[in-house]
């Protein structure tokens, strides 16, 4: 290209963006959102690398950086990090994310002093990211509380309504493999971003030309950015070791961070407790980004495969429970021991259910609760939790959509004074009004201090579970999900979606199907002839329940696309009677493998769906 003008280059540039497209090397979306980077001014300083890749014919990795503008989703903006690009989390989609919630904060609070907390994780380049966040904010005139050094995502809830802010901002990518980051953005209330907020601010994302910024080091000199640190850590702790339910403390744990933030909170959280033997797993100890020492480098507690390097730990020391949260502290994954001295892994649902049991008798025990009080949990999280509260005469709200914020929203709608609990079938839990976020850390000081006073009585949390499904029934779930990457996958996704609307399944291994309930088109239609039958008021999302008849077993499936990854979801549920204890067994046995069966079932349609 020597030789040519600039304007020469990029007239050629775009001709090639478009043969490009017309070959079906790069989507329309992906050269729409290229050619913005290419010629518009505020994108001035990437165009050299821009430039270099199309001349190199790079449209493999130039479709996956800029096929689509990084969303909102369930769990903020999260994705994978690249060097540029409008589908990849690099300085400048974080830059323009923390434009967008100021300006869109300052036209919603015209002439007000604003205030924000800014938090990151151990991810690689959290830190980067979260300072360029403070310098964004505190250019549009905020008062920016900087977290000096990593804290768990639910101590940035817990700061937002302690430092009195109007907005916080979490930088990380939770459980998501290292090639991730992300921007959770929260409100005053700490919970994160909702309708219609999240649109408001992704429009100031795409309309963002030039992004002010400041020194990161003169703007603490004047004040506008504050190191903040142990206040807050002090005032956080507090306020979770103050909802200890029990004195039950005789109860062993190896306890894993994965490599995050989880020795912030977690693990202080249970020693100011009183919990003396809960053991660190040294392999995972070190804040570390890559998530070395974690099977697949993949910090996610719903994996088993996270436990099994803390199995050999756990039995040298002669632990009861395996406890793991994520590198951003918010979830809670749990191993029991069982009598045959193997580690059991409980499922999301069934921690949830013996958190729930446990939160509600003790206080229902302790007189604080009453007919107004009332437990949270997401549309695809068990029912047995709703089940266990209304045993207990307080309120289920079990018609959420997916993501903690809905639970968050609801304890504000309901009012926090008579919030009990809320739980969501990912392990995220939440108990006590001091954030509005899923917090680990509560989650471990629960569940040890049941797992105590279950010892005391040589009893595990397994045998609590048992007794459970005793007097209400036994519960069984499961989950699978199928990866769609890019537009190609979006495509996938969105065809998937409308075969199940329109040609749905109508029985799965052998067991009709009666009903499917659409919360996108808010009506419930009978099945096999997919007829509407009746209207299916809030909530408004793309899900889908695939229900088997009443009486007898009942089955379930949910489906939905996963609102942080490039994948679509399903939840499977199957429950049944069981008041005899010697039948117990059976019972289970009989069920986890008409589940599975499911299942199968399931999966080979959706197969032949995206054949």
């Amino acid at each position: 290209m020597a030789g040519l003008s600039t304007g020469e280059i990029l007239s050629q540039a775009v001709e090639k963006i478009g043969a490009a497209v017309a070959a079906d090397r790069l989507s329309a979306g992906g050269a729409e959102n290229l050619n913005r980077w290419l010629t518009e001014p505020q994108y001035e300083k990437y165009a050299p690398r821009l430039l270099e890749l199309i001349d190199g014919d790079e449209f493999a990795q130039l479709e996956t950086l800029f096929w689509e503008v990084i969303r909102f989703g369930t769990g903020g903006r999260r994705g994978l990090m690249g060097e540029l690009g409008s589908a990849t989390i690099n300085e400048r989609t974080i830059a323009e994310s923390a434009h967008g919630l100021a300006v869109y904060l300052k036209k919603q609070n015209e002439g007000s002093d604003l205030r924000a907390v800014v938090a990151c994780d151990t991810r690689l380049r959290s830190p980067e990211f979260a300072q360029l966040t403070a310098t964004t904010l505190a250019a549009h005139g905020l008062k920016v509380f900087y977290f000096e050094t990593y804290r768990s995502t639910p101590e940035l809830s817990f700061a937002v309504r302690h430092l009195n802010c109007d907005a916080g901002v979490m930088i990380s990518a939770s459980h998501n493999p290292p090639t991730d980051n992300g921007f959770k953005a929260y409100w005053s209330t700490g919970g994160q971003v909702l309708p219609p907020h999240d649109e408001g601010i992704i429009d100031g994302v795409y309309q963002a030309g030039e992004i002010p910024s400041v020194d990161f080091k003169q703007a603490l000199a004047d004040g506008a950015i504050e190191f903040v640190g142990d206040e807050v850590d002090r005032a956080y702790v507090d306020a979770v070791t103050e909802l200890s339910l029990s004195a039950a403390r005789d109860v062993s744990a190896v306890y894993s961070p994965l490599h995050g933030v989880g020795e912030t909170s977690v693990s202080r959280v249970l020693s100011e407790a009183g919990f003396t033997g809960v053991e660190i797993f040294e392999p995972h100890r070190k804040p570390d980004g890559n998530f070395p020492n974690v099977p697949d480098q993949s910090p996610n507690p719903e994996r088993p495969q996270v436990f099994e390097p803390i199995f050999a730990c756990a039995r040298q020391s002669g632990a009861d429970l395996i406890l793991v949260s994520d590198p951003d502290a918010d979830r809670l994954g749990v191993c029991v021991k069982d009598r045959h001295g193997q580690f059991v892994p409980l499922s999301g649902n069934r921690l949830g259910a013996l958190l729930a049991d446990y939160v509600l008798r003790k206080r229902t025990a302790a007189g604080s609760v009453s007919a107004e009080h009332y437990v949270v949990e997401t549309l695809v999280t068990t029912p047995l939790i709703a089940a266990i509260a209304v045993a207990h005469g307080v309120r289920a709200i079990d018609d959420l959509l997916v993501g903690f914020k809905y639970i968050g929203q609801t304890i504000d709608q309901q009012g926090p004074q008579k919030f009990v609990f809320g739980a969501e079938e990912s392990l995220g839990y939440l108990a006590g009004s001091y954030c509005r976020d899923k917090d680990a850390a509560i989650a471990a000081l629960y569940i040890l201090e049941l797992a105590a006073e279950l010892r005391s009585d040589a009893k595990t949390l397994l045998d609590r579970l048992d007794e459970l499904y005793l007097v209400h029934g036994y519960f069984a779930e499961s989950q699978s999900s199928e990866v769609c990457k890019g537009v190609r996958g979006k495509e996938q996704i969105e065809g998937l979606m409308q075969a199940f609307r329109e040609t749905p399944p109508c029985e799965l291994a052998g067991i009709p199907l009666a009903r499917v309930r659409d919360y996108g088109r808010h009506e419930v239609r009978a099945l096999p002839d997919n007829s509407k039958i009746e209207e299916l008021p809030q909530p408004d999302g793309d899900l889908l329940f695939f229900d088997s008849a009443d009486g007898g077993d009942r089955f379930s499936v949910a489906v939905r696309p996963s609102g942080t990854e490039p994948k679509i979801k399903f939840y499977f549920f199957a429950q049944a009677g069981c008041d005899d204890p010697d039948s117990l067994g059976e019972l289970k046995t009989r069920l986890d493998q008409a589940l599975r069966a499911v299942q199968q079932s399931f999966s080979a349609w959706v197969g032949n769906v995206l054949e």
